[in-house]
């Protein structure tokens, strides 16, 4: 077999690459933007990039120049973003919040994306767009999303149409919970250990709980690394079920862990290798091997190359497609975001 110079490759993937970071600084541009004239930022620069790379693809269709950089991009940076999140979860955070809330928050996200995918199924989504809301509400919102396309192989439209939705409605969440919070009196604990069981992202809890104060802050934020944590486990066994999911359509691209069927059957085929990286990573910072002052940085260069990611995907999906999709999406999602809430309470209840 005949393979192609390590230079050469490179060299091919380069005007992808390009093209994947340049829009990425046009989104963290936009994001400072929102900041400089609202005081805050309502979309973030990952959701940003996924809409400007598809504002791109409906106007200009990329051709096999940039196809290379544009693949690896969207799968292999991928993969490494994911991977490099370990280092910012610790088990030490863990321990306060004690075994019995721990199961609980790990029966509430199971069951929420139990519930979820069926409600997707039912609403006419296909089962990896059904598995991508599912996860992206009871996890972690996008990072979630983008974890787990790759180990289904997902289509790029539907990772794409599934994050633009999960982020509206997460700012919504966002602004909605200290009102709801100051309407019900609940206590800043319990309304911790809430808002860190439905914000989507981690940075989404601060704006949630400050109004109520530091313990609010505090265990919202708990709550949600073990919400975060979930992500390994959930993603483990996707990969095992994977397999017996009905093929994407024929002229979708997809988000793939690897070449399907390549090489022998190993571990990465039914686990892939970014997973037990993560755990690896995980493992390593609550051990105390990853130095203090590296994990900001790390956490900020995942945080970089899953934008890019994005960006990624965005220039492979036309939004007039994606619109098509929108008002199923949209039931869905806000069914899924229903049903975490409530179990959610439930927890509330059985933990008090």
């Amino acid at each position: 077999m005949i393979t192609a110079p390590l230079g050469t490759v490179y060299r091919t993937r380069l005007p992808g690459i390009g093209l994947c970071a340049a829009i990425t600084g046009g989104a963290y541009g936009l994001q400072s933007l929102e900041s400089l004239l609202f005081g805050k930022v309502w979309l973030e620069a990952l959701v940003l990039a996924i809409l400007l790379g598809a504002c791109i693809r409906s106007l200009w269709t990329p051709d096999i120049q940039w196809d290379a950089g544009i693949c690896f991009s969207a799968r292999t940076l991928l993969e490494v973003s994911v991977m490099l999140l370990g280092a910012s979860v610790s088990a030490a955070a863990l321990m306060p919040l004690g075994p019995r809330l721990l199961a609980g928050i790990a029966a509430v996200v199971a069951t929420a994306i139990l519930v979820s995918f069926g409600l997707g199924r039912l609403l006419g989504l296909s089962p990896r767009m059904a598995l991508l809301v599912a996860c992206g509400n009871a996890i972690c919102g996008n990072s979630a999303i983008a974890a787990v396309a790759p180990v289904i192989r997902a289509d790029s439209k539907d990772v794409a149409a599934s994050i633009a939705f999960t982020a509206v409605l997460g700012i919504g969440v966002v602004l909605a919970l200290p009102v709801l919070a100051f309407a019900t009196g609940m206590p800043d604990q319990s309304f911790g250990i809430f808002a860190g069981m439905t914000v989507y992202a981690v940075p989404q809890v601060l704006p949630a709980t400050a109004p109520l104060g530091p313990l609010a802050v505090q265990t919202g934020t708990v709550v949600k690394l073990v919400r975060v944590l979930m992500l390994g486990p959930v993603c483990c066994v996707l990969s095992c079920l994977a397999p017996r999911l009905p093929p994407a359509q024929p002229d979708g691209s997809t988000v793939t862990a690897g070449p399907a069927g390549a090489g022998r059957p190993g571990l990465t085929q039914f686990v892939p290798w970014f997973i037990p990286g993560f755990l690896a990573l995980m493992l390593c910072h609550s051990l105390g091997l990853v130095p203090s002052g590296l994990i900001a940085p790390i956490t900020q260069t995942a945080t970089v190359l899953t934008v890019l990611s994005m960006a990624a995907l965005g220039l492979g999906v036309d939004v007039r497609t994606v619109a098509r999709a929108g008002g199923r999406v949209t039931t869905t999602v806000f069914l899924s975001l229903a049903v975490l809430g409530g179990l959610s309470l439930l927890l509330l209840r059985l933990v008090a």
